[in-house]
């Protein structure tokens, strides 16, 4: 099974106490997060991130269809770095990093992304029509809606 890697690196004119402020609440992700996907949070967002925190989303990523998927934030280190992976879900991995630092002006985010995809052969088949694009347009939408938010450096 073949493990593929999404890397996005974006400079914004916050603080590092703002980004961690908005990106360490859960609710947040859906203001980020492309309207056709269908997001809503289930449970688990009641609180800021934490180690051991499961959220439990429901998504619609391909053709309308509900797709209940589970993470877990599994590492924390504050105004730094967070960690989420999937515990059930659409993919066969799924690991997020998420790293904050300051730089002149502001801070760098970086999202680091590995995954893996179900359905051996065919998955990766379908990863460079179907999946990578799809990926990269709600990164997209991603960077854009926090240029919306935040402005750009």
């Amino acid at each position: 099974m073949k493990l593929y890697r999404l890397r996005t690196v974006q400079n914004l004119p916050i603080s590092v106490d703002q980004a961690w402020d908005f990106l360490s609440d859960p609710k947040n992700l859906k203001t980020i997060t492309p309207d056709y996907m269908g997001f809503n949070i289930l449970s688990g967002a009641d609180r800021k991130m934490y180690a051991g925190q499961i959220i439990q989303y429901i998504v619609t990523p391909i053709a309308g269809i509900p797709t209940k998927w589970v993470t877990e934030i599994t590492h924390v280190k504050d105004k730094e770095f967070f960690v989420d992976e999937q515990r059930f879900g659409p993919y066969a991995l799924w690991h997020h990093k998420h790293f904050i630092k300051a730089i002149p002006g502001g801070v760098e985010m970086e999202d680091i992304v590995d995954y893996k995809l179900p359905f051996g052969v065919l998955g990766q088949l379908v990863h460079p029509i179907l999946v990578k694009p799809k990926l990269k347009e709600i990164f997209d939408y991603r960077y854009n809606k926090l240029i919306d938010l935040f402005g750009s450096l």
